[in-house]
């Protein structure tokens, strides 16, 4: 009997669907806006959809919002997969990551064509080093820090002619610092702090 209850435990566990987080509700609402600003679905479907992703609480009431766009867009972290790596990939549409969002330790941008924005102002940061992989075509990724964050470019990086870091301002102690190790063939990487508010 022992036995048995140790199996109905176990089944029963894995019946259980796995709970979503913050992060994980702000990547499906950014694919909604991206999937909206492509005409892929209405304005009011878009605040329907909003509304139930913020609501949701699990993966699977996150993936059916989903479910009928392309797959292209922010990832949203999967269970047994590496969830400390968020990967932006885009082939013939820009992605925008902004907004309240949580900065993992790597990401992984990539695009052919358009482009690619990373806004960290509003994000949440707990990591002191954060590594930023950056792929591009004929497309540009531009990544806005605040100010105080420590920006270098890796020396592993191709083609820097192509690469302008414009994130000069002097690095806060025990600030983030950003490394960016950038690829980009005919298109450009841009970093930038924003403006200074009047």
């Amino acid at each position: 009997m022992i036995d048995g209850e140790q199996g109905s435990e176990l089944s029963t566990r894995d019946a259980v669907e796995l709970r979503a987080g913050d992060a994980d509700r702000e990547a499906v609402a950014e694919r909604l806006r991206i999937a909206a600003g492509e005409g892929r679905i209405g304005l009011s479907e878009l605040e329907e959809r909003l509304d139930r992703a913020f609501a949701a609480k699990t993966y699977g009431e996150l993936d059916v919002l989903v479910a009928d766009l392309p797959r292209e867009g922010p990832s949203v972290p999967r269970p047994g997969t590496d969830a400390d790596t968020l990967v932006l990939k885009t082939s013939l549409s820009s992605i925008r990551q902004s907004g309240r969002w949580t900065v993992p330790r790597k990401i992984v941008a990539e695009c052919k064509m358009l482009g690619i924005v990373i806004d960290f102002t509003e994000a949440t940061c707990v990591h002191g080093d954060v590594t930023v992989e950056a792929r591009c075509g004929s497309g540009i990724i531009q990544l806005i820090v605040p100010r105080g964050w420590a920006v270098r470019i890796d020396g592993s990086s191709t083609n820097t002619a192509h690469i302008a870091n414009g994130a000069t301002a002097p690095a806060d102690p025990g600030a983030p610092r950003l490394t960016v190790v950038g690829h980009p063939r005919a298109g450009h990487i841009k970093i930038k702090q924003p403006r200074r508010k009047r």
